[in-house]
C-alpha cells in the first residue's frame, strides 16, 4: 500500500527517476524555461527549489551540496552568478507552471516550467515614487497654476478699468457744465438785483 506517499514516482526506477529531475533542473537553470509534462514539471519543481534556496547563500558548503544533485560545473555557475542576484529578494515560489494543453500523439498534458524572475512579460511594472509635498510650501505645478489663474484675474480686470475710468470722465464733464451754469444764473440774478435797486433809489 502506498498510503501518505507524496512523490510521484514517474512510471521510473528511483536512479532513472533522480537521473532525470537532475538533467531536467540544469536544463531549468541554464535555459531558464523548459516544456515538459504536467506530472514531469510538477516533480521538478519540488526537486529544484530547495536548491534555488541555498544558492542564495554563497558558501563552499552549499555549492558541494547543489553540485551533489545537479552534477554540472556550468549550471552552478550560472545558479551562483546571474539567477542569485536576481532571486536575492524573493521568498521562496521561484518557478511558474503554465499548462499548454495536450501533446499530439498520446494526449499527454504539456506545460512549460519557468524561472519567476526572468519571464520579462508577466513581471509587473515598477511603480513610480511620488513626490513629497509638504504643507509650508508649495509644489511646482501649484504655484503654476496660481500664476496663470493671477494672470487671467489681470487680463480680466484691464477692460473694467478702462471703463470706469471712462466713466468716471463723463461725470465729471457733467459736472463741470452743471457749474458753469450754475456760475452763469447766479451772476444773471445778481445783475437783475442790482438793476432793480438802481431803478428804487431813482
Amino acid at each position: 500500500m502506498r498510503h501518505g506517499v507524496k512523490s510521484n514516482h514517474l512510471g521510473r526506477t528511483a536512479s532513472h527517476r533522480k537521473s532525470m529531475l537532475s538533467n531536467m533542473a540544469s536544463s531549468l537553470i541554464k535555459h531558464k524555461k523548459i516544456t515538459t509534462t504536467v506530472a514531469k514539471a510538477k516533480a521538478l519543481r519540488v526537486y529544484v527549489e530547495p536548491l534555488l534556496t541555498k544558492a542564495k547563500s554563497d558558501s563552499v558548503h552549499n555549492r558541494r551540496t547543489v553540485f551533489s544533485y545537479l552534477r554540472d560545473k556550468e549550471a552552478i555557475k550560472e545558479l551562483y552568478g546571474v539567477i542569485a542576484s536576481k532571486i536575492g529578494d524573493r521568498q521562496g515560489g521561484y518557478t511558474r507552471i503554465l499548462k499548454l494543453g495536450n501533446r499530439m500523439g498520446d494526449n499527454a498534458e504539456m506545460a512549460l516550467i519557468e524561472l519567476v524572475d526572468f519571464n520579462e512579460f508577466i513581471q509587473p511594472k515598477p511603480a513610480k515614487e511620488k513626490k513629497k509635498s509638504t504643507r509650508r510650501g508649495r509644489s511646482s505645478g501649484q504655484s503654476k497654476k496660481a500664476e496663470t489663474v493671477v494672470n487671467k484675474v489681470e487680463t480680466s480686470e484691464e477692460p473694467k478699468v478702462e471703463d470706469a475710468a471712462a466713466e468716471i470722465e463723463t461725470v465729471e464733464e457733467v459736472k463741470s457744465e452743471e457749474i458753469v451754469d450754475n456760475k452763469e444764473s447766479a451772476d444773471e440774478a445778481t445783475a437783475e438785483d442790482s438793476a432793480e435797486e438802481n431803478k428804487e433809489e431813482k
